[in-house]
């Protein structure tokens, strides 16, 4: 089995590993304080939680989701199912989201999404389970993979912030498209969600370089 991160000695395992593949992850892990875990459970919450996170900061997200807890108290996919549009919309939730949302639980209630059987499943085939959701993607299943499951693999090619990042580090000059992020992972594999976690680190300390360029 592939290796997986779950706990903080794994974590520092794997930042060791890739950095030895890469002087320039290697700078950057010396040069900041250390990752934290950041590994969420398993399960619907924490699906729905990457579903809040799409396209908005951290922290708007943390305050929708903050809400959204507070009104499904448990936080279960029927709870989800029972509440109205009004009071989702209330949380913050947008349109969209709340169709997606609304469409998982649907899924996790009647069984045709099994979460529980994901920990046991390749990271392709927990991606083609998840991906039968409408509104679950393929970054969003990455998300989940790398976050909630621990696979050190995972390179979500496609998120904006890992493309600056690493556009940044390669010494590009022109943001890297989603074709040629998927190459550049190449060199860290098979510890790209780990040079993932580092480059999103890494984005934090150039994004306002490049936000006071552009203005």
């Amino acid at each position: 089995m592939p290796p997986r991160i779950r706990n903080e000695k794994d974590l520092a395992r794997a930042i060791a590993a890739v950095t030895r593949l890469d002087h320039r992850l290697k700078a950057i892990a010396a040069g900041r304080p250390p990752l934290p875990l950041r590994l969420r459970e398993p399960g619907f919450k924490s699906l729905i939680l990457i579903i809040v996170n799409q396209q908005i900061s951290r922290a708007a997200a943390d305050t929708i989701f903050a809400r959204l807890e507070a009104q499904l108290d448990p936080f279960t996919a029927g709870r989800l199912l029972a509440a109205s549009d009004q009071a989702l919309r209330g949380a913050g939730l947008s349109g969209p989201k709340i169709r997606h949302a609304r469409a998982i639980a649907e899924r996790v209630a009647d069984g045709r999404l099994a979460l529980e059987r994901l920990p046991r499943l390749s990271d392709d085939k927990v991606r083609e389970h998840l991906m039968q959701t409408p509104g679950v993607g393929r970054w969003t299943a990455d998300i989940y993979l790398l976050s909630c499951l621990g696979r050190t693999d995972i390179w979500p090619a496609g998120d904006l912030a890992l493309q600056i990042a690493a556009t940044h580090v390669l010494g590009k000059r022109k943001r890297l498209t989603e074709k040629q992020m998927e190459a550049a992972g190449e060199v860290w594999r098979p510890w790209r969600a780990v040079a993932a976690r580092l480059l999103w680190a890494h984005y934090h300390t150039v994004r306002p370089v490049r936000t006071k360029a552009a203005a």
